[in-house]
């Protein structure tokens, strides 16, 4: 329950991190950044999705705070569903969904004051959760190992058992006793050092990661690994600069899911306060009692519903929804269904809903469109493939066409020609390029243009 005393000027003391899981040390990487020009303006937040108790947070907070709104909003849903853990769930035909999202803040190093909202929002559960925000948060991601152990089943192992000196039989015996509270709260600063670890040959952490949003039953196939997690409630909170993404998330990680499980969210600063806000003078004590009973409601709700009215709306809603897009866009936002769904299920669960009214599919369904959005922002037509793109926007750079020799002239001819001529056909297949063959000088050459 909420502390009657709160005091939110005390609360706003720096707390100390807690718990790392193995941060590994990241070379530095000097490559040169070519962000993707999207041309499409920034994402404009709809009032939809500030609905409810977690719109209340956010109103609340924003007139003391340089944060994005968008940044609070999404923070709030995820450390709520987090504290409620599996006591709620939303079934659609064989798959289970608990109220755990994954979602990166993308935005610039410092100016999008994207750890500014994530203080704003845990002092706030830190007063109704402390065990939560003191023993289930944690930063540092390296390993699917890593991540495994935060959430452990207990280890047994066999030892013998010894009779006048002799081996008689074999016992299992606990060599670990595990962690009994499967919540886990990833607060992960540096998206970046993720990524770039994710893509190392062997490293288990984005197979982890997708098991830790679809089931909770971890595992790897590692020989040496002796820890499974099952029943794991996992929510993942992360930021990064939108030149570090583009860098890093690449083909293989897009391909395999593992983007399409992260909600990616532009945030900037919203305002300029030089002397700060006057948080201190905030009354959260009506926010704090309707957050309490929110949180005892969603950790026994049990299976929520959605009424007929809801799934009329959602009847109308879902070809858009479901209908696939191309290149990177379409890798990164193709779980749209599902996470329109546990968005839904969040706002539900804080309004103490058993069941998804058409006011809670409206308002996921808004967070999700902000999300798309931000992802069009974010990767435009990129493909995901770096000479795939590089060729793409050279080709909108040269209306006359460029021929293959010309195309090799653009790494100069340092890159494989099968390298190119794969990216070739993808951009072929995917109709943003189009062959011609001509004529010149006597002989055949291909030239390319932008579709």
């Amino acid at each position: 329950m909420a502390n009657e005393d709160f005091n939110l000027g005390e609360a706003l003391v720096r707390d100390k991190e807690q718990g790392i899981i193995a941060l590994e040390p990241q070379p530095d990487h000097k490559e040169s950044v070519k962000p993707v020009k999207t041309g499409l303006p920034w994402p404009e937040p709809d009032p939809a999705m500030f609905y409810g108790l977690a719109g209340e947070i956010v109103k609340t907070i924003e007139p003391h705070t340089e944060a994005d709104s968008t940044a609070l909003l999404v923070q709030a849903l995820a450390a709520y569903g987090s504290i409620i853990g599996k006591g709620a769930y939303f079934e659609v035909e064989a798959d289970r969904h608990h109220p755990n999202i994954f979602a990166v803040l993308v935005g610039e190093t410092s100016k999008g004051r994207k750890g500014t909202s994530w203080g704003h929002i845990k002092r706030i559960f830190k007063t109704i959760a402390p065990e939560w925000e003191e023993e289930r948060i944690q930063a540092g991601l390296s390993s699917g190992e890593g991540l495994m152990w935060a959430v452990r089943d207990p280890i047994t192992k066999k030892e013998p058992v010894k009779v006048k000196g002799k081996v008689t039989e074999y016992q299992e015996v606990i060599a670990d006793e595990g962690v009994a509270d499967k919540r886990l709260f990833v607060s992960e600063p540096e998206f970046a050092s993720v990524l770039k670890v994710a893509g190392r040959d062997g490293n288990t952490l984005s197979a982890v990661i997708r098991q830790a949003w679809d089931s909770g039953k971890l595992r790897t196939m590692t020989k040496n690994s002796p820890c499974t997690a099952t029943n794991a409630h996992i929510t993942l909170i992360a930021h990064v600069t939108k030149e570090e993404l583009l860098r890093y998330l690449t083909t293989t990680e897009t391909a395999n899911g593992f983007a399409n499980r992260f909600l990616w969210l532009c945030v900037r600063r919203s305002k300029c306060l030089p002397r700060g806000g006057r948080i201190q003078s905030v009354n959260f004590e009506p926010v704090l009692k309707k957050l309490s009973a929110a949180i005892e409601f969603g950790k026994g709700a049990g299976s929520i519903k959605s009424t007929e009215e809801t799934w009329k709306l959602w009847e109308d809603i879902y070809p858009d929804l479901s209908d696939g897009r191309p290149g990177m866009l379409g890798a990164v936002t193709s779980r749209s269904e599902a996470q329109v769904m546990r968005l839904s299920m969040l706002y539900a669960l804080l309004d103490s809903s058993s069941s998804i009214q058409p006011e809670h599919l409206v308002a996921g369904l808004a967070l999700w469109d902000y999300a798309f959005s931000s992802a069009e922002y974010i990767f435009g037509d990129s493909l995901g493939n770096p000479t795939a793109d590089e060729i793409l926007t050279s080709l909108k750079g040269n209306p006359k066409g460029l021929s293959r020799t010309d195309i090799y002239n653009l790494f100069g001819r340092h890159k494989k020609s099968a390298e190119i001529s794969h990216a070739l056909d993808l951009l072929l297949k995917r109709g943003m390029a189009a062959k011609e063959e001509v004529q010149t000088e006597g002989r055949t050459t291909e030239l390319w243009s932008a579709h």
